[in-house]
């Protein structure tokens, strides 16, 4: 016999006489009065049983004890179950939230826009296209509590409209996207308004908002003359399908002075202001926002912001905030 089968043989005589031991010594020691138990080490450590389940028939003691077997094993199931729909729960939710915005999609949008000619770049008026940004952010909601991310490819659109002004699109991610409408007028740019569109998917529901601004009278956004350190003030009026009433975002805005941003590893010329907004109304809340226009054709080139809007709703007061910033990757659009 080969030693190793040898050694293995020993060892398991060696366990099966110790085994049997342990069973007579346990069973001696639970049951004084008596035959042993030869159940095995298992089944003895349950202990000695009353001497009213002794008389008991072995079916009927059978079925006592296979009953509490069976409440066990349910509870048992039942907490399975339990850790596995929190399990499923928790990663449907995560992958719930919003994804990198699509080029294809902007690209595609463009295409279906109403603009029949494209125009050329012209002073304070970019060429229609697709653009290309990169930025991040993160935007978060307190009830529900929620957290997305942005970019960090952020696809943008300039369209031309028929009263001669273009509006530029820009998406932070697959579920957020916002637009302003500006107009080159006496030398200048201003702002008619524009829209924020968001979509939250909370799993068992959806939900969208979209807020739509308008700027009456219109906001100047780059004056015919200006030298840092002007202030104006701004201001615009609009309503948001996830709140009652008309809100009113005012303040501030100063031109910072002329810069250089690196686009595509070449230094851009670019004004640049400082936005400070307050929110009044059916919202409330603050916006600080830098951006940096081509001094070229008006195109954003780069935009830093923060954003805090507090809406009271049907569960109670729900706070958004939003920290993001995105810059332009190349002058050539890509349609």
């Amino acid at each position: 016999m080969h030693p190793v089968t040898k050694l293995v043989t020993r060892i398991s005589a060696r366990s099966r006489a110790l085994f049997a031991a342990t069973d007579r010594t346990w069973s001696a020691r639970l049951r004084p009065d008596g035959p042993p138990i030869e159940v095995g080490c298992v089944s003895a450590m349950t202990g000695p049983l009353p001497r009213d389940e002794r008389e008991m028939p072995r079916s009927s003691r059978a079925h006592r004890f296979g009953r509490g077997k069976g409440h066990r094993t349910i509870a048992g199931l039942l907490v399975v179950a339990v850790v596995v729909a929190g399990t499923v729960a928790i990663v449907l939710w995560r992958r719930s939230g919003a994804h990198e915005a699509s080029t294809r999609d902007a690209q595609r949008r463009f295409e279906r826009s109403s603009s029949t000619q494209r125009s050329a770049p012209s002073v304070l008026r970019p060429a229609a296209g697709v653009y290309l940004y990169r930025g991040t952010g993160t935007e978060h909601l307190t009830l529900p509590p929620k957290t997305q991310s942005q970019g960090p490819r952020m696809p943008a659109t300039v369209t031309d409209r028929a009263d001669g002004c273009w509006t530029f699109r820009i998406d932070y991610n697959s579920a957020h996207w916002q637009t302003w409408i500006y107009c080159p007028r006496n030398g200048g740019l201003v702002e008619l308004g524009g829209q924020t569109f968001e979509r939250w998917d909370f799993v068992v529901t959806k939900y969208d908002s979209t807020s739509t601004f308008t700027c009456d009278p219109v906001s100047v956004a780059i004056r015919a003359t200006m030298h840092a350190g002007d202030v104006w003030q701004q201001s615009c009026a609009g309503t948001s399908s996830g709140a009652k009433g008309t809100a009113t975002t005012s303040g501030p805005y100063t031109f910072v002075g002329r810069e250089s941003v690196v686009v595509g590893g070449a230094p851009v010329a670019a004004y640049h202001f400082h936005q400070v907004r307050t929110l009044s109304g059916s919202q409330t809340g603050t916006q600080d926002t830098d951006v940096w226009f081509a001094v070229k054709d008006g195109l954003p080139l780069r935009n830093d912001r923060t954003v805090s809007v507090h809406t009271t709703t049907i569960i109670g007061r729900s706070t958004y905030t939003e920290h993001g910033s995105f810059e332009l990757t190349s002058l050539i659009p890509q349609t």
